[in-house]
């Protein structure tokens, strides 16, 4: 169903499908929105306005960064109110990157936003960019009876399948069907019809949730697979990023830091309120709390924290978006780490009594 009072914004960011023959010249050019009805006069057919918007200068999906991702939220935050449904037109090398990380930083989104490109050239005569835009389209127009998006999240769609996008890779640089969803059901297929798998498709969990646009990014998060024959001079090089560096030491010196407070606030009770001798205070401290503690406490510290920040991060990246999944998320997240960290103390009590130390 498609009501007479949708509207859809056509976002174009550059790639292959917006490629066309300069007749003089032979050599394929980004071509100017203006040019789009004429070299696709179907878009006339559809009864609801479509509305562009171009990067200008067009990017290559090779030169795609996280600049270019808030940029695009941007654009679709400033208009959400105005359009029914977004549409992204995006170079095929980048588009699952932009796609996932567009999933992720609209937060409460319930309308499509749907990315397609394609890997001829829409001045091309066997273009496959016409079909990929003229359903993109049509998908993000497309409403249930009660006029609510039948698809309200990011998605890519490309040869005859809609993908859920932070489920989608890239796959082929020759095939027109080049992207698939290893592990996740597509949302819809086309055919003669277009079919919705309804149950597989994301709804937010509140009907009156309002978008948020969580574009706070940090691009100093690697992701490292090793293989054999990975040189040792290349994960070096890889771990030396600074904000890496300071992940790995920021947890024993936090420990660090909580043992020096509490020494601290020893000394403060000690000395005014149990008007110890300072000199005796610090004696004391050092006969009861041998350096070899310390360093254990270190090792402790350093566990608990990992085990912590496991926990956290396993449960908040499964949790759902609504209050309630948070909740739940956080609950088990605690008691997770509460057993994780009994069980992580006993092991290393027996290992020190085994060690003596």
């Amino acid at each position: 169903m498609t009501p007479l009072n949708t509207s859809v914004l056509l976002i174009y960011t550059g790639g292959t499908i917006g490629m066309i023959e300069n007749t003089a010249t032979g050599a394929l050019e980004n071509f100017n929105f203006e040019q789009l009805q004429r070299h696709i006069p179907e878009l006339q057919k559809f009864n609801f306005p479509i509305d562009t918007y171009q990067f200008d200068p067009p990017m290559d999906s090779s030169d795609m960064e996280p600049d270019m991702w808030r940029k695009l939220v941007h654009i679709i935050h400033e208009n959400y109110d105005l359009y029914h449904g977004f549409v992204i037109l995006h170079g095929t090398d980048t588009m699952a990157y932009t796609a996932s990380a567009l999933s992720f930083m609209l937060e409460g989104l319930d309308k499509p936003v749907i990315l397609t490109g394609s890997q001829l050239p829409i001045g091309v005569l066997r273009t496959d960019g016409k079909e990929n835009l003229m359903t993109s389209i049509e998908i993000a127009a497309a409403q249930d009876k009660e006029g609510k998006a039948l698809v309200p999240e990011v998605c890519i769609y490309f040869q005859n399948k809609l993908f859920r996008a932070n489920r989608t890779t890239k796959h082929s640089a020759e095939l027109l069907n080049a992207f698939r969803s290893d592990n996740y059901p597509a949302l819809a297929e086309v055919g003669v019809n277009i079919t919705f798998h309804r149950d597989y498709i994301h709804r937010p969990a509140h009907a009156d949730a309002e978008l948020r646009v969580a574009a706070a990014l940090d691009d100093r998060v690697l992701v490292i697979r090793l293989f054999p024959g990975l040189r040792e001079q290349v994960l070096r090089a890889m771990l030396s990023i600074e904000g890496l560096l300071a992940l790995t030491l920021m947890i024993p010196l936090l420990t660090i830091y909580a043992d020096l407070m509490g020494v601290l606030g020893g000394f403060v009770v000690g000395t005014l309120m149990l008007n110890l001798n300072s000199m005796e205070y610090a004696n004391a401290t050092v006969q009861m709390v041998p350096f070899k503690h310390v360093l254990i406490g270190l090792v402790y510290g350093t566990v608990f924290g990992v085990i912590v920040a496991l926990a956290g991060c396993y449960q908040g990246l499964r949790c759902g978006r609504s209050a309630q999944a948070v909740g739940r998320a956080t609950t088990t997240a605690v008691v997770h780490a509460i057993v994780g960290i009994i069980v992580a103390t006993s092991i290393i009590t027996v290992i020190c009594n085994v060690l003596q130390v």
